[in-house]
């Protein structure tokens, strides 16, 4: 039995190293979404099929710019279980390029000098740390 246990775990462990995580999940790590080659929607997160003309073989990656606007925005100040430290942070709606609205917390700085309209951009940070091992989660938040 724990022999099993240990190659169940050397599996996970496999699937979730940072080079499979990198190719397998890039719009974790990287703005990458998708666009139809057929009528131009842009989405992020990727998509498996075209909301408006429904085409799932026009679909290709697309990088969109590391930089965006703050559409909405709102400061937590009770975080969820494992977030309290953080408080207060904010969280916004972000505006990219073609109208693309992502949510995403923006980071190094005071919640009282933000705007509606301020210029952001993409940078990589920590997210958390999971488990009793202290396995470090990172991921794409932004910074004015």
């Amino acid at each position: 039995m724990k022999n099993i246990k240990n190659q169940w775990l050397f599996i996970s462990m496999h699937k979730q190293s940072v080079s499979i995580a990198w190719r397998k999940f890039k719009n974790k790590y990287r703005l990458v979404g998708n666009k139809c080659n057929n009528c131009g929607s842009l989405y992020y997160p990727p998509r498996n099929i075209c909301l408006n003309c429904r085409r799932s073989s026009k679909l290709e990656d697309y990088e969109f710019k590391e930089n965006g606007k703050i559409y909405s925005f709102s400061v937590i100040h009770t975080a969820a279980r494992g977030f309290e430290k953080n408080t207060p942070y904010v969280v916004a709606i972000i505006e990219l390029e073609k109208g693309v609205r992502i949510c995403g917390q923006i980071v190094d700085c005071k919640p009282d000098k933000l705007k509606i309209g301020m210029d952001v951009f993409n940078v990589f940070r920590k997210i958390y740390t999971d488990g009793n091992k202290g396995i470090i989660k990172y991921g794409l938040k932004f910074k004015l």
